[in-house]
């Protein structure tokens, strides 16, 4: 099968690769007609992580059923299923809590949570390929209604970033009638931004330089604040009267950086603590890492930041961090989707097949205007 395959740095390419099969009783075989490019793809892309050269990438994966093992009960072949991004097992102490995103199964032992096509996350093959095998899928997967092929557009987000958004908000602590912060308005803060729309925020507010991706976020109704003409956080204070903002959302990772490119770690969570008010909360989403060799400077390689914990304590404010629980969400999220209450395909920039992904991940990765959201379509002919 063809497949997209990490060479090193900035390095992919689409390749012969052996063909993904069922190998337990419990696994489904799903052709793949939907993977996306995630935001968190790029950090391996740029070599900023200890991915594998030789293995695949996607995480965010729709398609369709065409085999199933022994065990498997509920999916039928030909069924059209999204498969979140966390691989869990269901049955571990964990996932019977409802924490699959810490599954205890799907990765080393001592190491909790799994992932398709992720760095240290169990080494399990990515999407981003013809087919993909999916593990204890009766558990995984989840069936999509009759317009799912229709849809696919908005379907395909339930495997990730819609669940994520809807995670940061949620963690955030946001009720109807506050008022939110995000910053970064990518894939998943713009879908942060339609989550806390939906939840019924008052005024919602997106935190980005990049005019595509903030023209985006006003589509929606939420209130742009372009941190390359000023201070974002005296840009919240002026939307909220001085008071700060009730919630708080991050959706940048480790990564953030300043508009004169400077990179910083804690920029976005300590703009999240001067902006939300005494008391309020963050829920925390863009990706941090334990170690990271390619940073700036020595504390951050190590994976640590110099957050200011003391406004934080001094603030009473609370967080919550993590990768979202996906099959937490979307269930209901998928119902939205099917009656019309969200349309998170309208980011989507680009539907391309497999053997673009080389040049996707190019433009994507360089912030090149109007490349906000690609889907990528093996199942479309070059």
């Amino acid at each position: 099968m063809k497949a997209l395959v990490y060479n090193g740095p900035r390095d992919v390419s689409v390749a012969d690769v052996p063909d993904a099969r069922i190998e337990r009783p419990t696994d489904v075989l799903v052709k793949i007609t939907s993977t996306n490019i995630c935001g968190s793809d790029l950090h391996m892309y740029e070599g900023r992580t200890d991915f594998e050269q030789g293995r695949i990438f996607g995480h965010e994966n729709l398609g369709e059923v065409i085999e199933v093992g022994g065990g498997v009960d509920k999916i039928r072949v030909g069924d059209m299923v999204s498969v979140p991004f966390n691989v869990s097992c269901g049955h571990c102490r964990n996932c019977e809590h409802g924490l699959t995103n810490y599954c205890l199964a799907a990765n080393e032992p001592d190491m909790a949570g799994g992932a398709y096509g992720f760095a240290d996350m169990g080494g399990w093959a990515g999407g981003q390929a013809e087919y993909l095998r999916i593990p204890w899928g009766d558990f995984q997967c989840l069936r999509l209604p009759e317009d799912a092929k229709e849809k696919q557009n908005d379907y395909t987000m339930l495997s990730d970033i819609l669940p994520t958004g809807w995670h940061a908000v949620e963690m955030s602590g946001l009720v109807p009638g506050e008022t939110i912060v995000i910053y970064g308005a990518g894939p998943v803060g713009l879908m942060a931004a339609l989550s806390a729309s939906v939840k019924g925020a008052a005024k919602v507010l997106v935190v980005d330089r990049h005019p595509d991706r903030l023209k985006l976020a006003e589509q929606i109704g939420a209130i742009p604040i372009d941190d390359s003409t000023g201070s974002p956080v005296d840009q919240v204070m002026e939307h909220t009267k001085g008071m700060g903002a009730d919630r708080g959302a991050e959706c940048v990772g480790y990564q953030a950086h300043d508009p004169q490119g400077n990179e910083d770690n804690a920029l976005t969570l300590n703009n999240l603590v001067a902006s939300v008010k005494f008391t309020g909360g963050i829920g925390t989403v863009g990706v941090f890492i334990p170690q990271d060799p390619g940073a700036p400077d020595e504390l951050a390689q190590q994976g640590k930041a110099r957050f200011d914990f003391g406004t934080f304590w001094f603030k009473g404010q609370q967080m919550g961090c993590g990768q979202a629980p996906v099959k937490r969400y979307n269930r209901h999220l998928r119902e939205l989707i099917a009656e019309n209450k969200i349309t998170p395909s309208w980011i989507v920039s680009h539907n391309l097949t497999l053997d673009q992904a080389p040049e996707a991940y190019q433009h994507f990765d360089a912030r090149d205007d109007g490349w906000t959201k690609v889907v990528l379509n093996p199942a479309q002919p070059s």
